[in-house]
């Protein structure tokens, strides 16, 4: 049976979910540090445009993707201005396109971490002498560990599944923008159901283990804090 599925798909999924994670977790992490710290009257509008693609159909935030970093929108021009080109239908539109979707999976988590936290070891740290990088790897990731394993975790977990994102700014391009879930489709479609059930498979038994590390991230913590 393996000798007739095409592992392309997989390795560039794999590779589109590392890569998009470490992004997503740099971007991430200072920016859930401001929104649980800041007093800004912009923090709801921030908050809300982070939080959006929770609630907003892949296919309508895939669609006004492809607008943006197409060839008339401003993205586009700007990109192929710079001798990039356009980003729509490449493997770095695809990342683009999980970075931003998957991006609440990655802020949520971090910032209840950061607000769990609170301001008190932090200005302990600071009466003492302790410089920002100092307090930042002595004391703010080992108290957020959780929050960080759990942003990991959930990001590299949801752009392994993503489907209408990276079809509608990705299309359908073997060894390029061909992900696990629009071989899936395609396999349905073409009603080659061995394959698709082994590909929907895999990925059954991949999202229950992620959901039992979470569920073990979580035992895990409640006995460290009793």
């Amino acid at each position: 049976m393996l000798e007739n599925l095409d592992f392309a798909p997989i390795w560039l999924t794999l590779h589109l979910a590392v890569t998009s994670t470490i992004i997503l977790i740099v971007l991430s992490l200072p920016l859930a540090w401001w929104l649980a710290n800041t007093q800004s009257r912009c923090k709801p509008w921030i908050s809300a445009l982070v939080t959006l693609p929770l609630v907003l159909p892949p296919s309508v935030l895939g669609f006004y993707l492809l607008v943006l970093l197409g060839p008339q929108g401003w993205v586009g021009k700007a990109t192929d201005w710079l001798g990039i080109g356009t980003l729509p239908f490449t493997f770095s539109g695809l990342v683009v396109a999980s970075i931003i979707y998957s991006l609440p999976f990655a802020v949520q988590p971090l910032y209840n971490a950061i607000q769990n936290m609170g301001k008190r070891p932090l200005e302990v740290a600071a009466t003492l002498g302790a410089s920002f990088w100092d307090r930042f790897w002595t004391i703010v990731l080992p108290l957020i560990r959780p929050g960080l394993l759990t942003a990991i975790t959930l990001s590299f977990a949801h752009t392994m599944g993503e489907f209408g994102v990276v079809l509608m700014i990705g299309g359908n391009i073997p060894g390029e923008t061909k992900v696990i879930s629009v071989a899936i489709y395609e396999h349905v479609e073409s009603q080659a159901y061995t394959q698709a059930h082994m590909l929907a498979g895999g990925m059954l038994l991949f999202s229950f283990f992620v959901l039992l590390i979470l569920q073990w991230q979580d035992t895990g913590q409640r006995r460290m804090l009793n």
